[in-house]
């Protein structure tokens, strides 16, 4: 897999820009706030349709401007392929496929594989559960593309489940209001009781599918991320990565290690079930994958508690790169990794491993304010490209 061409228009800071990477290993330099980062966002757009930055369109568009839009060439053993997005500052973006606008969005997905790594994976340990379950999320979407539509689909259901609860509670306030204590809690006969029982059934079905994903993806990374973590730390550390879903989950299956979907669903509506008057009170869902959390541990010990620093960091790029050989043994292709000015987050040992590790691997795009981090083999094989007020310097550039 290789990003041949990137192209930009009214992105960011950029008015019109054309990339063609001519080189396995492409360093982007420059001072802070030059627009490095904006090109690396612009190929997890591509590769993920998400930024990491932002969840708001117009902050793509560039000042002034109604829309931007982003094209990528990429060459993978399949054949070529063109994927483009525009963005609108008041409308719904376009997602493109060799020139063909898709009806779905969502299908864009896995054409271009990419794994980021920027100073805010650091919170993939210090930060909280949901730090996390966007993390593993990512990695599903690049290791399974449908599970995005897995995944929202189980946030619509959680949205309308919500609503009812909501609605329910606003009501209960109500009775309180008026005195009136004689009504159940939970009414047993009644339309809202249909729908509750609809939207139960529902969210099991979704979550559950959430939940066995989660569950499978986590036992295909954590070898890897064990591996690296004990060549990190010299067999000093273990490094233990658990998935701690909301959801109980019964005895796992004797060849799969993960419970059936039916098995699941049944466990959610029991959790639902002991839930049921809380969720009442409180007026949102209690129960489900929106609540999941991964542990990570050092030698037994949580690693966000008591963790040194070294540790945590060592964690996150154990992690990365974890991600990195998790993706190319199931798609069957390097992905691209993008490393936004994570060097000088680490200490020299674990630059070295990190570089060492990509070599020519990996097609990597990496930003940087200053070109003394690379040794002289490791930038004598790259395009070097200077980053300066939205535009980028090079003879390689078209």
């Amino acid at each position: 897999m290789y990003l041949q061409q990137l192209q930009l228009k009214q992105f960011r800071n950029y008015a019109e820009q054309t990339v063609d990477f001519c080189a396995p290993k492409t360093i982007l330099v420059g001072d802070n706030a030059q627009g490095k980062s904006n090109v690396l966002e612009a190929i997890e757009l591509l590769a993920t349709l998400n930024s990491h930055r932002t969840h708001r369109d117009r902050e793509l568009v560039q000042w002034g401007q109604a829309i931007a839009h982003i094209q990528g060439t990429v060459t993978r053993d399949a054949g070529p392929a063109e994927l483009g997005m525009t963005f609108r500052q008041k409308a719904r973006r376009t997602v493109a496929v060799n020139g063909q606008s898709l009806r779905r969005q969502l299908d864009g997905l896995g054409i271009l594989n990419a794994v980021q790594f920027s100073s805010l994976d650091l919170d993939l340990v210090r930060g909280g559960p949901e730090r996390r379950r966007a993390w593993l999320d990512g990695l599903l979407v690049q290791l399974e593309p449908v599970y995005a539509h897995v995944l929202q689909q189980y946030n619509r259901v959680l949205r309308q489940r919500n609503a009812l609860l909501r609605a329910q509670a606003k009501r209960l306030r109500g009775e309180a209001v008026t005195g009136d204590r004689s009504t159940p809690l939970l009414p047993e006969t009644d339309a809202n009781t249909d729908n509750q029982a609809l939207w139960d059934a529902q969210l099991a079905v979704a979550g559950a599918r959430v939940i066995r994903r989660r569950s499978r993806a986590l036992t295909l990374i954590a070898p890897h991320a064990q591996t690296w973590q004990q060549q990190m730390s010299n067999a000093q550390e273990m490094l233990q990565l658990t998935y701690c879903p909301n959801v109980p989950l019964p005895a796992e299956d004797a060849e799969t290690k993960i419970p059936s979907q039916e098995i699941v669903q049944q466990a959610f509506l029991a959790a639902i079930r002991a839930k049921a008057t809380a969720e009442y009170h409180q007026g949102m869902s209690l129960v489900g994958p929106h609540r999941d959390d991964i542990s990570l541990e050092i030698n037994g010990q949580p690693a966000r508690q008591f963790g040194s620093q070294g540790q945590q960091r060592t964690v996150v790029l154990s992690l990365k790169l974890a991600e990195l050989m998790t993706v190319e043994s199931v798609i069957g292709e390097p992905p691209l990794l993008l490393l936004d000015d994570v060097l000088a987050e680490l200490d020299l040992t674990r630059q070295d491993r990190l570089l060492s590790t990509i070599q020519d691997r990996f097609q990597t795009v990496i930003t940087t304010t200053h070109l003394g981090a690379f040794d002289a083999g490791w930038r004598s094989g790259s395009q070097v490209l200077e980053v300066k007020e939205g535009a980028l310097r090079s003879p390689s550039l078209s």
